[in-house]
C-alpha cells in the first residue's frame, strides 16, 4: 500500500515523483529547532531564516538531497531520522512540494557556513516571529504538532 505524504493541511498531496521536490532537514535539541539565514544576494531569500535543506535532484531520494545539502552548506554531517509531513509552495512559477524530515545534527560538526550567514538553535516561538522564507514557514504546523507529539 503506498500511503501518499501528509500535507500541512491534513490532504493528501499528488505522488512524489510527479512534482518538483525541495526538503527542509529539522535538526532539534530539546526544544530549539537548527535555523540559518541566508548571505545577502539579489533573490527573493536574501537574508531570510530557514531550514536549511535543498532542491531533490533527478534519481536522488530526499534523504541523499538532505545529506547532500548539509555537506554542501555546513559541511556537516547529519543522519535522517524520520518524515515529519510536506507543504506545497511555488517558485518562479512551479509548483513544488517541501518535504520535512527531523535529522540528527551535532552542532560541533558546523565547519562553515557557505550559503548562509548566521545559524543557531532557537525556540519555534521565536522563529514564528522572525523573516522566514514563506516555503519554511507553511512547515510550522507541521513543527508544531511534531513537538506536541513529543511531549
Amino acid at each position: 500500500m503506498d500511503e501518499k505524504p501528509m500535507m500541512a493541511d491534513g490532504q493528501k498531496d499528488a505522488p512524489r515523483g510527479s512534482l518538483l521536490r525541495s526538503v527542509a532537514g529539522i535538526a532539534v535539541r530539546g526544544e530549539l529547532f537548527f535555523v540559518a539565514r541566508r548571505k545577502r544576494d539579489a533573490t527573493e531569500m536574501s537574508q531570510r531564516w530557514e531550514f536549511p535543506g535543498g532542491k531533490v535532484e533527478a534519481d536522488e531520494s530526499d534523504e541523499a538531497a538532505l545529506v547532500r545539502e548539509f555537506l554542501e552548506e555546513f559541511n556537516a554531517p547529519i543522519t535522517v531520522l524520520r518524515f515529519l509531513g510536506e507543504s506545497m509552495f511555488a517558485n518562479k512559477g512551479k509548483v513544488r512540494a517541501l518535504a520535512a524530515w527531523e535529522i540528527s545534527l551535532e552542532p560541533a560538526h558546523i565547519s562553515m557556513l557557505n550559503e548562509h550567514s548566521e545559524a543557531a538553535w532557537l525556540p519555534l516561538d521565536a522563529i514564528v516571529e522572525m523573516d522566514l522564507a514563506d516555503s519554511d514557514r507553511a512547515l510550522i504546523p507541521i513543527l508544531e504538532a511534531s513537538v506536541k507529539d513529543n511531549r
